[in-house]
């Protein structure tokens, strides 16, 4: 059965919370941030992606970007900008983007829970970037950034969740430039507090929807604590770190495309013909094509649309992993007829979110691309199923939206 417990969120005081939020660190490059951060002194990418306040620093992982980080935190702190609570308290999160609502509890997890599947994965990891943020958090004792966790809708809980949201003021409310709604409730009640905890103890599972790589860390974070606490009591703020839960009813995950840049040494005319192989084939008279249904996908090739479906006997229909779509494209077309064989490594392929729309994928085919693959989104129950069974989805399989807003709310470590 799966831990949350309430915390102090160190968050911002309410006339700043619209200045301070930020987009997560990891969806935007060093110039990306530095430019949306521009003229916003509050902004968080300062704490999250700090070297951008460092122009001199061209390493971002240099010791100098996690001091400056834990910097500017304090400078957060001393200026008001951000305010500690008074006592351990859930929060409650709404998000809206185009009209549709997700909610979750903001709360802290249990790194035992991580480290004994009870929060179950879908993704690997790069260590590389598990050291940055291990050092991130250890240097700034803080979880900066929630982990986006998802569980099985549970009646009860939401009952509680849409009762209170019905009844009590926010804290926040606000719409970022995007386009995105932001709205956080803090929950004081310590009868409600206690309820909740005893109703997500009922839950079998919490899973990983996004944040794989900030999870791991606070793990790490959390065993490097332990090992240096003589006499740890399982009770410090270390053993937990900081995580948004939404029910799975509430989530959408978008479709995660794929652009590649050649056709492998082959004509246009052989390319068809070799993919002809395993999927049928069939040109599109007005596009862009977005697939329809599982199996399917769209292709952008040389200014004209395609539509492809995976031909029966091409794939394992049982198998969780394998009648993936993007374990289709991958195992059927760009591993054996294009030769990219690790995607994750390969400089050959680029990976498009599903937010950027078709278009994109016209352009980048027609620019520094060669074609675009457009796919079917992964279901929750797909990304549920998979963790469930403990395996792994391939790489850049889900994208999901809206992103959780950076800096709503921090977990200290002490």
């Amino acid at each position: 059965m799966a831990i949350l417990r309430p915390f102090q969120a160190v968050r911002p005081a309410k006339e700043y919370a619209d200045k301070v939020v930020s987009l997560p660190y990891d969806v935007m490059n060093r110039e990306e941030a530095a430019k949306m951060a521009e003229g916003n002194p509050c902004s968080f990418l300062h704490i999250c992606r700090s070297e951008i306040d460092l122009p001199q620093e061209d390493n971002p992982y240099s010791d100098s970007v996690y001091e400056k980080a834990k910097n500017n935190i304090l400078d957060f702190l001393r200026d008001g900008i951000l305010i500690k609570d008074p006592k351990p308290m859930y929060y409650l999160y709404r998000q809206i983007m185009d009209g549709r609502a997700q909610t979750g509890i903001v709360g802290c997890v249990s790194i035992d829970d991580y480290q004994n599947n009870v929060i179950k994965k879908h993704e690997y990891t790069r260590v590389e970037k598990e050291l940055d943020r291990i050092n991130h958090f250890d240097v700034c004792n803080t979880n900066t950034e929630p982990v986006f966790l998802t569980y099985r809708d549970d009646k009860r809980v939401r009952t509680m969740l849409e009762g209170f949201q019905n009844h009590n003021d926010p804290d926040y409310d606000f719409v970022t430039a995007d386009g995105i709604g932001h709205t956080l409730w803090a929950i004081t009640d310590d009868n409600m507090i206690s309820a909740l905890t005893n109703l997500f103890g009922e839950i079998d599972s919490f899973y990983i929807a996004d944040g794989h790589h900030r999870s791991a860390s606070a793990v790490k974070v959390g065993q490097k604590r332990r090992e240096e606490a003589a006499g740890y009591t399982g009770d410090e703020e270390f053993n937990y770190f900081m995580a948004v839960i939404f029910p799975d009813s509430d989530l959408k995950i978008f479709d995660y495309n794929r652009v590649v840049k050649d056709l492998n040494g082959m004509t246009k005319e052989e390319f068809l013909s070799e993919i002809g192989k395993k999927f049928t084939v069939e040109a599109v008279k007005q596009g862009p094509y977005a697939p329809a249904s599982k199996h399917e996908f769209g292709m952008y090739l040389d200014h004209q649309w395609y539509r492809m479906t995976a031909l029966p006997g091409t794939f394992d229909e049982l198998d969780v992993i394998q009648s993936l779509d993007v374990a289709i494209l991958q195992n059927n077309l760009l591993a054996p007829v294009l030769g990219i064989e690790d995607p994750r490594t390969d400089k050959r392929i680029d990976f498009v979110g599903g937010i950027r729309g078709l278009k994109e994928l016209e352009r980048r085919a027609e620019t520094d691309m060669a074609a675009a693959f457009a796919l079917y989104p992964v279901s929750i129950s797909d990304l549920l199923a998979v963790s469930d069974q403990d395996m792994v989805m391939p790489p850049k399989s889900t994208w999901f939206e809206p992103k959780l807003g950076s800096g709503l709310f921090l977990h200290e470590l002490i």
